[in-house]
């Protein structure tokens, strides 16, 4: 069974963290994926930089163009990675737009994926209809589960179809905007979270965007199975040691 699914079942509420591959440093990948798991993330999703990345905010993207001048590639990135499964078990997500993707060649770099024991992969750009007609074949021949976002404004007919061609969890955008731009949930998030979770559709949620600290996870998960962090802790990793990782997660956990 896929990592992914294997900790979907788990009795408990999901953390996972996103950060910018070779950021701050181009050779930090590892290290902090490492002290991620150590610290008790439940998942991590590995950022693929690139040059125009329409749905990160500005600290993503700032993170993306300094990983850039650093020399992170796609190549860069896989032999990073070659040997990362004899330290970590924790599900990893390589999240990146599809560009990249094309540019090394889908099945190659789902090959390259299985090979070195990325579990799943979350494209935003890469339209559910494109990926259904077109691409869920070779994923799914080298065990790769696919990411698919929905937003306040995604209707339920496309949440329905999003969600029979899931097989794993889907990334619930918490709002319309681009991440890292809001503190806090109010009631049209609440509302939009019940609603998602009135579907009881059979893929669970996880809800991305807007979330920082113990509060925010908290309203997140209230209706959902996790929540994911990104630019809350890519201003920590700006702004203090990959040794104090640790201290970040325990206070958005607690």
């Amino acid at each position: 069974m896929n990592r992914i699914n294997q900790k979907l079942k788990e009795d408990k509420k999901l953390l996972s963290i996103y950060f910018t591959a070779g950021y701050p440093s181009l050779n930090d990948t590892v290290t902090i994926i490492q002290n991620l798991e150590k610290s008790g993330v439940d998942m991590i999703e590995i950022g693929l930089p690139f040059s125009d990345p329409l749905a990160d905010g500005p600290t993503i993207q700032a993170s993306s163009t300094q990983a850039l001048k650093n020399g992170m590639t796609t190549e860069v990135l896989f032999k990073q990675l070659k040997d990362i499964r004899k330290s970590v078990s924790i599900p990893l997500i390589i999240m990146g737009y599809f560009n990249p993707v094309l540019q090394y060649g889908v099945e190659a770099f789902c090959k390259k994926c299985q090979e070195i024991g990325i579990d799943g992969l979350i494209i935003p750009d890469l339209p559910v209809d494109v990926y259904h007609d077109e691409y869920k074949t070779i994923f799914e021949h080298y065990g790769l589960i696919n990411v698919f976002l929905i937003t306040p404004q995604t209707s339920d007919e496309r949440i329905r179809f999003i969600d029979s061609v899931s097989n794993g969890f889907i990334y619930m955008v918490s709002s319309a905007s681009v991440t890292g731009s809001q503190s806090g949930f109010g009631d049209e998030n609440t509302a939009y979270f019940k609603r998602i979770a009135d579907m009881h559709l059979k893929n669970p949620q996880i809800v991305g965007f807007g979330i920082s600290d113990h509060e925010t996870f908290t309203q997140a998960t209230a209706y959902a199975k996790g929540a994911i962090i990104g630019s809350a802790f890519i201003k920590h990793l700006t702004s203090k040691k990959i040794d104090t990782i640790n201290e970040f997660v325990n206070f958005v956990v607690k």
